[in-house]
């Protein structure tokens, strides 16, 4: 081994960068439509199974974390990192993530009228997965993250065939039920159901997408890539296959959907990889994915504001669908709002980035 190549820093990775700007700049783009009732098919999530173009935000998200896990992890073990020391770091950083997400939940409850506080919610699982992927990074060997990754697949899709995945009947749905309630994105008090797509039973499979992008991080980050095109492809087709006998469904983030948006994160990552690490190309998404947290917390916060002041139906009305209604429609309008929000904290974040300023929690 060149001991020389172990001191050294951990180089960065443009290709992370870009995924993860883009993947910030899809989520932004979906969750901030100017006008709910017009939203364009490929800008919502599938209704219960099925995968839009939607459904592969969140997934290439954690995709990523678990990717940068890898790739800040394993340079610190060898330089000589105690992994305890590093271990804290990591369920410290999982703890401020969750911290911001409740925040933000909370200034939504506050700021937006008929709007409960949900305790689940993006950041929340995000911190969840980073926190135990870390740990599984630190704590096990190579071939025993396989071996959980098989058991959270196989353990989970064996959970969802005795429980069901029905939007009506399925474990996910008894659990939230049960312990979340009136803290779930959805709540019927009359029958006492709860759901959230972000809840604890589906979280198995949030993990298992994680520790998949912990093993891609690896392959990566020592040129491995064969085995990184050979993983993504190998998952996809499981994916599809698997579809054919419990379905792709993000709500439930079933295994079926693991390995399909797996596969195809794999995939995505290899291009950008040989794009933008070996061949030096340019690629979009690189000073957004370096302050992903502050948009993503920003542009919350931007929208939790307007709504509460009403500025926000005034400004979309009159700098958006009173003029783009009739000439491209009232879904267009809708997406140009949405577009609109991308635009102003990529800006911002470009801004930060010529600065060498990044906002990191």
């Amino acid at each position: 081994m060149n001991t020389a190549s172990v001191a050294s820093p951990a180089p960065r990775f443009a290709s992370v960068d870009a995924l993860r700007g883009l993947t910030v700049a899809a989520m932004l783009l979906v969750n901030d439509a100017g006008d709910w009732s017009h939203v364009y098919p490929w800008l919502e999530h599938a209704a219960w199974n099925g995968c839009s173009p939607a459904d592969y935000i969140f997934p290439f998200f954690l995709f990523v974390a678990g990717v940068s896990l890898a790739l800040a992890l394993e340079p610190a073990i060898e330089r000589g990192r105690a992994p305890a020391a590093l271990l804290r770091g990591v369920l410290s950083r999982a703890a401020r993530l969750f911290g911001a997400g409740l925040f933000l939940h909370l200034a939504a409850a506050l700021l937006i009228a008929d709007r409960a506080f949900r305790l689940p919610g993006v950041l929340q699982r995000i911190a969840l997965c980073v926190a135990l992927t870390g740990a599984a990074a630190l704590t096990l060997r190579p071939r025993a993250q396989w071996t959980l990754l098989g058991l959270l697949l196989l353990g989970y899709g064996a959970l969802l065939a005795w429980g069901g995945v029905a939007q009506d009947a399925n474990p996910a749905l008894y659990v939230d039920s049960a312990l979340l309630r009136r803290l779930a994105y959805q709540y019927d008090a009359a029958s006492g159901r709860a759901f959230d797509p972000e809840g604890l039973v589906s979280t198995l499979g949030a993990l298992a997408t994680t520790v998949l992008g912990l093993r891609a991080g690896h392959w990566l980050r020592r040129g491995e890539l064969d085995a990184l095109a050979r993983a993504g492809f190998v998952a996809a087709a499981a994916g599809a296959a698997l579809n054919l006998l419990q379905p792709i469904n993000k709500a439930l983030w079933t295994p079926a959907y693991v390995l399909w948006t797996g596969g195809i994160a794999c995939l995505a990552l290899l291009v950008a990889h040989r794009l933008a690490d070996r061949r030096g190309i340019w690629l979009p998404g690189g000073a957004l994915g370096r302050n992903a947290m502050l948009a993503y917390a920003g542009s919350w916060l931007l929208v939790c504001g307007l709504a509460a002041t009403g500025a926000d139906r005034w400004l979309y009305a009159h700098a958006f669908a009173s003029w783009l209604t009739p000439l491209a429609g009232a879904e267009f309008a809708s997406a140009a709002w949405a577009a609109a929000i991308v635009a102003v904290w990529w800006r911002v974040a470009i801004a930060l980035d010529r600065r060498g300023w990044y906002w990191k929690i």
